[in-house]
């Protein structure tokens, strides 16, 4: 089943971020709690995991482009396991 993987809320004052880094590309097996990339604020860089494990199918953003909380980043195909 493909999952689509959304930007969470970081931050309870903003919503808004930069997109730093992919740290697993398409084809990557995920486990849940990997990294997958980095997102930067106005002080923090901050890394977000996975909450599935998976393949990962599809990176949607490009680095250093500005993205919102709640915007679609990628695509995994979910496992079971």
């Amino acid at each position: 089943m493909e999952k689509e993987l959304k930007m969470p809320k970081l931050s309870p004052k903003s919503d808004d971020y930069f997109f730093g880094s992919w740290e697993k590309q398409v084809g990557d097996e995920i486990k849940k709690g990997d990294i997958l990339f980095e997102v930067e604020s106005e002080k923090v860089i901050s890394e977000v995991p996975s909450d599935y494990n998976g393949v990962l199918k599809e990176q949607r953003v490009e680095e250093g482009n500005p993205i919102s909380a709640g915007d679609v980043v990628a695509v995994l195909e979910v496992s079971d396991s």
